[in-house]
């Protein structure tokens, strides 16, 4: 045992000893990388196409929009936020827009010649002249109120011109049976503004969900909507585009929200 100790007493001392290896060389600069050339997929294409003219030909529409959005939390990892919206539509200049919730509910109504953004809980509602299309009253409520529906893609009149503007990436995914209830086509499509997933009826060509992550974002938070209870070209009652109750509340101008004033310092205690 003695000698043993020795020996490896012996054998630390020579490798404190020992010289250090030669220094590793230096790894080679990175080469620049290639931009990626446009890969548009036939196929996918002709999904999104299919899609757009399923969409394009009907001049009424309703569904159901459920949208799920992620928002950053104190500790990091996001959290997730969903809101339901009831949309109704006539083309060319009609839209009703009913979101009861999470958050404060909303209504927002297009008759053709006057458009309302209203807040039931407050009692105020935006009022202004409508733009002739339903297309032109998506831009001008995004202009001049930041308002947004994240469905827009698939109300207006074109929507594969929507999609395919600037379009870097098409492919298709695959097939998905456990979405919307129905076999749907899961098409990959990107620009320079967003990656975006779309799961399509494969008998139907509705959509059924959007996944989208805005490249603008740092933190690569998802934005989710399901789309349901599709119905194209159904009689739309009588004064679906407007309410009385609306109408008669206070109004306040069309304008983005006024951002919150910071709260006041509590004042120092007397002395």
């Amino acid at each position: 045992m003695p000698m043993l100790r020795a020996c490896a007493v012996l054998a630390l001392l020579l490798a404190g000893c020992a010289k250090p290896p030669p220094p590793l060389p230096a790894p080679p600069p990175p080469t620049a990388r290639a931009t990626p050339k446009p890969v548009l997929q036939p196929a996918a294409l002709e999904l999104l196409q299919a899609m757009s003219a399923r969409l394009a030909a009907a001049r009424t529409m309703s569904f159901t929009a459920t949208t799920t959005y992620e928002s950053p939390s104190r500790l990091g990892p996001p959290l997730s936020y969903t809101s339901i919206s009831k949309v109704t539509l006539q083309r060319p200049d009609m839209l009703r827009v009913l979101t009861p919730g999470d958050g404060k509910a909303s209504e927002f109504y297009v008759d053709g010649r006057t458009m309302m953004a209203y807040s039931p809980s407050e009692n105020l509602v935006a009022v202004a002249t409508a733009p002739p299309t339903i297309d032109a009253t998506l831009k001008a409520v995004y202009d001049n109120a930041a308002i947004y529906f994240p469905f827009a893609d698939v109300i207006v009149a074109d929507p594969y011109k929507d999609l395919a503007e600037g379009l870097t990436l098409a492919y298709v995914i695959g097939q998905s049976k456990v979405v919307g209830g129905t076999t749907t086509n899961m098409v990959a499509i990107a620009n320079a503004r967003v990656f975006a997933q779309i799961w399509i009826g494969a008998a139907d060509h509705l959509p059924r969900r959007i996944k989208a992550v805005f490249a603008n974002d740092p933190a690569r938070l998802r934005h989710q909507v399901d789309l349901s209870e599709w119905r194209l070209n159904g009689p739309v009652p009588a004064g679906s585009f407007t309410s009385t109750r609306a109408a008669a509340a206070r109004r306040i101008p069309f304008a983005p929200p006024a951002p919150k004033a910071p709260a006041a310092a509590a004042p120092a205690p007397a002395k």
